[in-house]
């Protein structure tokens, strides 16, 4: 039987609505491959439905998967999967179901470690919230992309903020942390104008 969402959880997914309707809002994850375990913030966390504090410990990779729109999840998979495999860079959207109840489109990104072996060890990534880029100018087929290894500025930046989060949250100094968080913020507006522009262009 599922573990009923804490009073907490209930109040947080409440007041989620006025949170998500802010735009190009950006949540980051990391992935353990020992543990199997994905960490995730609370942005993260309430755009797949989850309990916050629990995302924040870690949880099973599975119990993200369950977030995602059933129509979009086998895709989805794939493409991680492609990228535990083989390595570099992804990008995908897709829908999740938020904790508020509305189906949301995310831009999610991400990369993956390896070992000297070639196994993957973890994995980390950004989730930002498209929602009104795809409502306000759908097109046909969802975007993705995999293993880009000729990365623009505005991307190259995203990949080494994320991994100096990581390294900040580990100094557990919170003033570089929020500046971090900020410095998150700001390129994940970046990458969902970005695109924004992309999909005018091919529109035209």
């Amino acid at each position: 039987m599922p573990k009923p969402k804490s009073p907490e959880y209930r109040t947080l997914s409440g007041a989620f609505q006025g949170a998500l309707d802010a735009l190009d809002v950006i949540g980051n994850w990391s992935w353990d491959a020992a543990s199997d375990c994905i960490q995730a913030d609370m942005f993260v966390a309430l755009l797949f439905n989850v309990d916050p504090e629990e995302a924040e410990a870690g949880l099973p990779l599975g119990t993200f998967v369950n977030g995602i729109h059933p129509d979009d999840r086998d895709r989805v998979l794939a493409l991680v999967r492609r990228g535990g495999r083989d390595g570099g860079l992804y990008a995908i959207e897709y829908r999740v179901r938020s904790a508020d109840g509305v189906t949301r489109w995310v831009l999610g990104r991400g990369r993956f470690l390896f070992d000297h072996r070639g196994r993957p060890v973890s994995g980390s990534g950004i989730i930002v919230d498209i929602t009104d880029v795809r409502t306000g100018e759908m097109q046909a087929g969802p975007a993705e992309v995999a293993n880009l290894h000729s990365e623009p500025p505005l991307e190259r930046a995203a990949d080494f903020a994320m991994a100096a989060h990581r390294a900040i949250c580990e100094l557990q100094d919170p003033a570089l942390k929020a500046r971090a968080e900020a410095l998150l913020l700001d390129l994940g507006r970046r990458l969902a104008e970005q695109e924004r522009r992309t999909r005018r262009a091919h529109m035209n």
